[in-house]
């Protein structure tokens, strides 16, 4: 797996200071896309133990609220499979960090039938705390929801969500 980014200290794409991850690699190819760059899979550079070990540094500091995984796409399968092992170590030595995540797939894809579904999609779901789900859509861009694009994508709260099989929407929903 390639990575396009590291945010040490970002405010947007969740709630409070995160660490946010920007993984290579989408299928989806969204028009209006704010990150096109990050469909290539070969696209920035590898993400390596070193770089690992990179984000759970940045994480360990108490103004940290969580990590939020984001890119390109981070729930296609290559990417579940790389980031399973990582998301481990994370939710291990910080149990109290949130994990965020946007995906292009809806949860009912991600649990489903569907490409992005693979043996390790409910291990990562489970690991998770929010997954912003449903591609970016441009005629539904509205710049004043919180932590998302476009009106279609939902904020879910997962814990709950896989608890009782039906979707539990975050109060964040609301403008």
């Amino acid at each position: 797996m390639h990575y396009a980014e590291i945010k040490k200290v970002d405010v947007a794409n969740g709630t409070g200071v995160r660490v946010s991850l920007f993984v290579s690699g989408c299928t989806h190819h969204c028009p209006g896309c704010f990150n096109e760059e990050t469909w290539d899979f070969s696209y920035g550079k590898p993400f390596t133990p070193v770089v690992e070990e990179e984000l759970l540094t940045a994480l360990d500091h108490p103004y940290i609220a969580g990590l939020t995984l984001l890119g390109g796409e981070p729930m296609e399968p290559e990417h579940q499979r790389a980031l399973l092992p990582f998301l481990q170590k994370v939710r291990e030595r910080f149990p109290e960090k949130d994990i965020w995540c946007y995906s292009g797939y809806t949860l009912d894809e991600l649990l489903g039938e569907s490409r992005a579904h693979c043996e390790a999609t409910r291990p990562m779901l489970e690991l998770m705390d929010v997954l912003v789900d449903g591609e970016f859509v441009q005629a539904q861009k509205d710049i004043t929801l919180k932590f998302k694009g476009s009106a279609n994508q939902r904020i879910i709260l997962l814990g709950p969500t896989l608890e009782t099989e039906k979707i539990v929407l975050s109060p964040l929903n609301e403008k």
